[in-house]
């Protein structure tokens, strides 16, 4: 089917609804001075790996990442830009919180009506949530990218 054909954003949205409860994500191995590396310690750290698998799926990335900052360059180059108003869809950055000894940043989806869908440290799947996390973390970056338009 050609990708004209395709309702991109349709199948983009479903394709996040249905991740819900996934253990897909849970682990991504490397390997370094020949040891074998689960990077996303079970899950617990597939926050990128989750969102990047998306993107990368509906051709609005060009890779698979295991970092936030890596998928961040890499939607900057695949036409993701950043918006100031939440859309359903949108792409979203939390801030590291020391508080909740959370010393990198966070990735997932936003859904509408203030809920938003990343993947769970500490369930290590993808959940719905509030999109605050109940005022614990703060959203640093909004993105949208026009195919979902």
């Amino acid at each position: 089917m050609d990708r004209d054909q395709i309702l991109v954003k349709k199948t983009y949205l479903t394709i996040i609804k249905n991740s819900l409860g996934s253990k897909m994500f849970r682990s991504a191995y490397f390997k370094k001075n020949n040891k074998i590396y689960d990077v996303t310690r079970g899950g617990a750290l597939s926050c990128a790996f989750f969102v990047s698998a998306i993107l990368y799926l509906m051709k609005l990335s060009t890779d698979i990442h295991m970092t936030v900052s890596g998928l961040e360059k890499d939607m900057k180059k695949s036409g993701w830009y950043p918006i100031q108003i939440l859309k359903q869809g949108a792409v979203i950055i939390w801030e590291p919180n020391s508080k909740k000894k959370r010393s990198h940043s966070h990735i997932g989806f936003y859904w509408g009506h203030k809920v938003a869908i990343s993947n769970s440290s500490k369930k290590k799947y993808p959940i719905k949530h509030n999109y605050t996390m109940g005022n614990q973390f703060h959203i640093t970056k909004i993105y949208w990218h026009d195919t979902l338009n």
